[in-house]
């Protein structure tokens, strides 16, 4: 009987998040993140309810939410990806947004729509590496086998213990009253929060609001009147914050830390309308939601996985983050532009395999996970991976949403469901086994290999919208490996030889697995 083997590698192909195939091969998992690696992150704080992808390489820019950027100065903001993470149990909800900024921090202002009046110890600055680490253990991940010797025999198969499917600084005061009549401006709270100080105002009609914000010096975007009217119409107030260029020097970080708010209400719902004012074109947004219960989906636009489990050619390895967008692109035109994609939905217990470690309680803490019992004991052995952390009351599911103006309409509705389903975005490259394969099962693993191949072009060429050709060049189709001379099979004393070599080369592989059990 034949053997095949895998063992775990993780590499980190960008910001981005899945079952594996039935059979036994030695397998490495690549994890890819989308939202840094394949578009370039912005700032998350942007907007109160949307967050984007992993990308391949950090490289951050503006970002776009349910809020948009204002600034003081003339500086160009553009939103092109953004974070956010919501951990909501019941009505209670604690929303993290990512804050990419890259500019002169004086030139900073940010407008969020918030459902409620926020009071100062309900806003915190957060660790950005928390959102890093959310990414790492949700993003899109790559799985190698390896093939085995197709002439080697063993004596038994063994159970190596994988699942197969488990797998500006602070303004001058404002001038005048409280509560400018004219305008009907409210100014409900003001304070200071690390490099923040923040206003939440309160507003009964757009153009008053937007007249308020120019007069205290804030330059809005063209339009910004006619979709602040909807959040009005809705009661909701505003939170808007500015960097304390003191407080900022004091912190002594280089870049703006995530903001997190915390609040009661029975809305569910992030406002990315607002963040359409200064998005150029197309955004990505990604959003980590965190709950008790198992999957969040968006319930006024279909929510939809995203292909997983395709074979495809060995080359990817070396081109993710192209398959990765080129993959999603098409998808995404595929789906009508108006879905969003399950990327990835895990009890946070454990993983299999882990693209990262789960994340400890205090991590999930600081991810604004409020619920977690106390009193669980110490982490799960599992064999295979570290320890898993006593959480296994909190379900991640990380939705990828690339959204224009017109193609969402309306600010995104969720709603948590019981189905504890897992789900990841994997995809898988087989090795061919790269050895001499003078045998019957040899030569029928070539013919059989051949078809793979041709099929694993056909599958890339399907979810990229690559040229098949092209694809198949790059794969490599029908150059087999160099064949062991013919009259080595004729002495026995170096078949003996070879067949020696090869339990060798087998116990080497498997020493490994044996001294763990």
């Amino acid at each position: 009987m034949k053997r095949q083997h895998r063992s775990i590698i993780d590499i980190n192909l960008s910001q981005g998040s899945r079952g594996f195939p039935r059979s036994r091969n030695q397998v490495s998992d690549s994890a890819f993140h989308p939202p840094s690696a394949l578009w370039p992150l912005p700032s998350a704080l942007a907007i109160l309810s949307i967050l984007l992808i992993t990308l391949i390489c950090f490289v951050p820019a503006a970002a776009a939410f349910c809020g948009f950027y204002v600034s003081k100065a003339d500086a160009k903001l553009y939103n092109k990806a953004s974070q956010v993470v919501i951990a909501r149990d019941g009505t209670r909800t604690i929303l993290t947004m990512a804050n990419d900024y890259q500019g002169d921090l004086k030139d900073f202002a940010l407008v969020v729509p918030v459902p409620v009046v926020l009071q100062e110890d309900q806003v915190r600055v957060g660790d950005p590496k928390i959102i890093e680490r959310l990414d790492a253990f949700s993003a899109p991940r790559l799985v190698e086998y390896f093939d085995s010797d197709p002439c080697a025999i063993y004596p038994a198969e063994a159970d190596f213990g994988f699942s197969d499917n488990a797998a500006p600084a602070a303004q001058s005061r404002i001038a005048g009253e409280r509560r400018e009549n004219t305008l009907g401006v409210t100014v409900e709270s003001r304070f200071t929060v690390g490099e923040y100080d923040i206003l939440i105002l309160s507003a009964r009609e757009s153009n008053g609001l937007e007249t308020w914000l120019r007069r205290n010096g804030y330059r809005i975007p063209r339009g910004a009147h006619q979709l602040l009217r909807p959040y009005i119409r809705q009661k909701m107030k505003f939170f808007v914050a500015k960097v304390n260029l003191g407080e900022f020097e004091k912190a002594g970080t280089q870049f703006l830390r995530p903001l997190m708010m915390a609040y009661e209400s029975p809305k569910f719902m992030l406002p990315i309308r607002l963040g359409m004012v200064n998005g150029s074109g197309e955004q990505d947004l990604i959003v980590y939601v965190l709950t008790p219960k198992g999957q969040t989906e968006i319930t006024n636009y279909r929510t939809v996985k995203i292909p997983s489990d395709n074979e495809i050619p060995i080359f990817v390895k070396n081109e993710f983050g192209d398959f990765y967008k080129a993959m999603f692109e098409r998808s995404h035109a595929q789906e009508g532009k108006n879905v969003a994609f399950l990327e990835y939905a895990w009890n946070m217990a454990w993983c299999d395999p882990c693209a990262a470690n789960p994340l400890t309680p205090e991590e999930l803490r600081k991810a604004g996970v409020f619920w977690l019992n106390e009193d669980r004991g110490p982490g799960i052995p599992n064999g295979r991976f570290a320890p898993i952390p006593p959480n296994p009351n909190v379900f991640i599911s990380r939705l990828h949403v690339r959204y224009s103006r017109n193609k969402f309409p309306a600010d995104l509705q969720f709603q948590t469901t019981a189905n504890q389903q897992n789900f990841q975005g994997r995809y898988v490259l087989r090795h061919p086994f790269q050895g001499a394969t003078n045998c019957p099962a040899g030569r029928q693993y070539q013919r059989q290999l051949r078809q793979r191949q041709e099929q694993e072009v056909q599958t890339l060429a399907k979810l990229t919208g690559w040229n098949v050709g092209d694809i198949r060049r790059k794969a490599r189709i029908g150059q087999r490996p160099a064949q062991e001379a013919w009259w080595r099979n004729v002495w026995p004393d170096l078949r003996k030889s070879r067949q020696d070599k090869r339990v060798e080369k087998q116990t080497a592989k498997e020493a490994w697995w044996r001294s763990v059990w």
